[in-house]
């Protein structure tokens, strides 16, 4: 058995999962459309590489702050089947389907936070999910996060600890799937890479590398 570890963000799907939900939210009346530009603003720095997760986070974890678990779940399920599905790129469901057939253990490993990441990962039928925690006290949201966050390095480490508690499982080889530099830990822990749509500097290091270059259309 492989292990197949997929990014989410414009890898499995053509958008951001993060900037869809808080336009969703806005669109519903739920948030502010402030949160969108500020959002943009953030994300700017993401890929220059200098974003402060906690700043992101904190930002886009704003509008759920005091808001029950079950009413967000039930926007999330709504939001999941409007705006995320539509966006699964085809190659990427054909490369999940590959991994499914073979009997391989898929995992969504994103820098989104867990409460999108995972019913989303649910929906495409991997076996799991490692994204940044969200921290939730008496079955509401705090706004906060916990725990190691799933960005750059932090996906390495998360994953390793992940591995840890698989007992009696060995994988033979890990697959790993990414649009981004940030993951470039991530990519550099598998036996066979793929970066997805590269920009030209990801391009160049696959390049180097000799990791496999998909250009995945929707």
């Amino acid at each position: 058995m492989d292990l197949a570890l997929f990014d989410l963000d414009e890898t499995l799907i053509c958008e951001d999962s993060t900037s869809l939900w808080l336009r969703w939210l806005v669109s519903q009346g739920f948030a502010p459309e402030t949160v969108l530009k500020q959002e943009q603003e953030l994300m700017a720095q993401y890929y220059q590489g200098t974003l402060s997760m906690e700043e992101y986070m904190n930002t886009t974890l704003a509008p759920l702050s005091g808001m029950a678990t079950l009413t967000v779940s039930g926007w999330i399920r709504r939001f999941v089947q409007r705006d995320i599905l539509p966006r699964v790129y085809p190659d990427a469901r054909e490369r999940l389907a590959w991994h499914q057939q073979r009997g391989d253990t898929i995992l969504v490993i994103s820098a989104s936070g867990e409460h999108l990441v995972a019913p989303i990962a649910q929906q495409l039928g991997a076996h799991g999910a490692l994204a940044v925690g969200v921290e939730i006290v008496d079955e509401r949201y705090s706004g906060l996060t916990y725990g190691t966050m799933t960005y750059k390095e932090g996906k390495v480490s998360r994953l390793a600890d992940w591995k840890s508690r698989q007992t009696g499982q060995t994988f033979h080889r890990t697959w790993a799937y990414s649009d981004s530099m940030n993951d470039i830990p991530l990519l550099e822990q598998a036996d066979h890479a793929c970066v997805i749509n590269p920009d030209d500097r990801l391009h160049q290091e696959a390049l180097g590398r000799g990791w496999e270059v998909c250009r995945w259309v929707k």
